[in-house]
């Protein structure tokens, strides 16, 4: 990665389509969390990032950080907790889950949400941008919580084959949020998807059965699922983009 010292993404740096990938520095040999500095956030580049088990993270004043944390926090289906208060929640629908319904608005509502402890966001315009093209190709999804048709709640992430890498979330109203990532979370497990990458702990996260593995585990495990998309049929690359959804999964019954 070109490491010119420049606020945000490198006007000089090459743009890469979406088939185009990237070679980062290996993690495995990093003694640090931030792999590379620069570049762009151009397709090519995240999807190259993402499945090499790094991503975009940094203020709006610096340069473009790509970091593979050590240790790093995913959730396995096995793992998945729903606690008896949502599961009541569920039980009377206090929220409209739907999927990719107002990306746009997801992302730009994580970007406007308050973090204890954190100096602004990480959720610039650049990022805004280039993940809601990303969904535009149909790597990037949102899940949604909607109460009386106004959005309460979402989260929003990328689909590689059955590894989904969680990127933010938002609540406008308690458990919006949550009720948005379970109900993603039990669609993505009943598809077949290996793991969540949940990047870095927090207790939210925690509760929801999240667990810690070290950088090492993590990439062995993501390289071994992803090998998997080079064995499959024709329609891969759709495959990689949505699984086996056909717009029609019924999210109602992910936990009834």
């Amino acid at each position: 990665m070109k490491r010119r010292y420049v606020s945000g993404t490198d006007p000089d740096f090459p743009y890469l389509n979406e088939n185009e990938r990237f070679l980062f520095p290996a993690p495995e040999e990093s003694t640090s969390d931030i792999i590379a500095v620069g570049g762009n956030l151009s397709p090519g580049i995240l999807l190259s990032a993402y499945e090499q088990g790094i991503f975009p993270w940094y203020n709006a004043e610096d340069p473009i950080l790509w970091q593979s944390p050590d240790p790093r926090f995913v959730l396995f289906p096995e793992n998945l907790h729903i606690s008896a208060s949502m599961k009541k929640i569920f039980k009377k629908k206090e929220f409209a889950i739907a999927l990719d319904r107002n990306f746009p608005l997801v992302i730009r509502y994580c970007a406007q949400a308050e973090r204890p402890g954190q100096n602004g966001t990480w959720i610039t315009k650049d990022i805004i941008d280039a993940y809601t093209e990303l969904h535009r190709l149909g790597w990037a999804h949102s899940a949604e919580s909607y109460v009386e048709g106004e959005l309460a709640g979402g989260c929003y992430g990328i689909r590689l084959g059955r590894v989904f890498f969680g990127e933010s979330m938002f609540a406008k109203r308690s458990n919006a949020s949550k009720a948005a990532f379970l109900t993603l979370a039990g669609a993505l497990f009943a598809d077949g998807l290996a793991f969540i990458d949940c990047q870095v702990h927090t207790d939210h996260l925690e509760s929801l059965g999240g667990r810690e593995l070290s950088r090492r585990r993590f990439l062995v495990l993501l390289r071994k699922t992803l090998r998997e998309r080079t064995e499959r049929r024709e329609n891969a690359g759709d495959m990689d983009r949505r699984g086996n959804w056909d717009g029609k999964f019924n999210l109602e019954n992910v936990f009834l």
